[in-house]
């Protein structure tokens, strides 16, 4: 088995053992494994694993030192076992291996949902009236995770109920001052601000974390939701912290991650960020209506989180070949929460 079949900073033996370890586990593992890298994510490495009769995905922590809570697939796998019979569409979980003995971390192995992921949320080579369409089924399907009875699913203590804004602002200042490689005043100044203008409303639903275009998957050929991916930042928390970070495409540049701010939205076909947010609240109207705050909250968020790439981009140890430029996007992040505010 060549290097290039192999997981991340694995040996030939390791490969070995986890063909084995998947061929008496898995019905239809069998003949030759066939290892490849699924590019572009910079989180949890993953990887497709074919044999003849069975496509695979494997998902497991990054190698190395990482933040506390980070990159706990443990709860993706939880989270997606618990959606199967739901109407929130995701891949079958297969196993979950908690012992890094195989392949040196902990790592799960789920079902192959054949469709498309679009790293560009302007969702390139898609007619315009399918844009359209795919871009409310993500409001709907959204909607949909919102709805799913989480006490039901044994998700009572899947996360904490109640003072969700409250908590996760403290929880990624305390990131911020974990993973800062440099200084962005935008950040202190949000790090002020956001406790002193939380809302009123209290309403705890599944919150996927980072819901957006690049995390779902459609149909190969029809504007439908098949899957919805990576959950590692999965909890109980407030359906609004979903619907702000999904709507950041509206206020985000196309060299900004995932915006489209600067396309020619009605020649795409795209719909308006105001259609987007009533398509969700046509199905999920007791979430109650976006803030500045809701904004503001999520663009801090995901400033964090790029320094936390950043910051395992300077220690060697990130998952993806352009984690250090993407790093460099936290502080865009931080300014255009600060815009959000400003504008309102």
């Amino acid at each position: 088995m060549s290097a290039a079949d192999r997981l991340d900073g694995t040996s030939s033996d390791c490969m070995v053992r986890l063909d084995e370890f998947l061929r008496q586990r898995i019905e239809g593992a069998s003949g030759a494994m066939v290892l490849k890298r699924i590019d572009g994510g910079q989180s949890n490495p993953t990887f497709f694993v074919d044999y003849a009769q069975r496509r695979l995905v494997l998902r497991k922590r990054p190698a190395g030192p990482l933040l506390p809570s980070a990159h706990a697939i443990d709860r993706e796998y939880r989270i997606m076992s618990a959606l199967a019979n739901t109407g929130v569409p995701v891949p079958r979980m297969l196993l979950y291996h908690a012992d890094p003995d195989l392949i040196g971390t902990a790592f799960y192995v789920m079902e192959r949902v054949e469709g498309r992921v679009f790293a560009d949320c302007s969702l390139p080579g898609v007619a315009a009236c399918d844009r359209r369409s795919m871009v409310l089924a993500m409001a709907e399907t959204l909607a949909a995770l919102h709805h799913v009875d989480w006490r039901a699913q044994d998700l009572a203590d899947f996360g904490r109920q109640g003072n969700y804004f409250e908590r996760q602002i403290a929880r990624w200042s305390r990131q911020w001052a974990l993973s800062r490689t440099r200084e962005i005043p935008e950040v202190e100044q949000l790090i002020q601000w956001l406790p002193a203008h939380l809302p009123d409303d209290d309403v705890t639903t599944i919150a996927h974390g980072d819901f957006r275009i690049g995390n779902l998957m459609f149909h190969p050929t029809e504007p439908r939701v098949v899957a919805v991916l990576d959950w590692e930042l999965a909890t109980l928390g407030h359906p609004l912290a979903d619907l702000a970070y999904s709507a950041l495409a509206w206020r985000l540049r196309s060299d900004e991650y995932m915006g489209m701010r600067d396309r020619d939205l009605a020649a795409l076909g795209i719909p308006t960020q105001a259609e987007y947010l009533d398509a969700y609240s046509a199905c999920a109207p007791e979430s109650g209506c976006l803030v500045p705050f809701h904004s503001a909250f999520a663009l801090f968020r995901l400033a964090v989180i790029f320094e936390g790439i950043a910051s395992r981009a300077a220690s060697g140890v990130a998952s993806a070949e352009n984690a250090q430029d993407v790093g460099r996007l936290g502080v865009v992040f931080a300014r255009r929460a600060i815009e959000a505010i400003e504008s309102a």
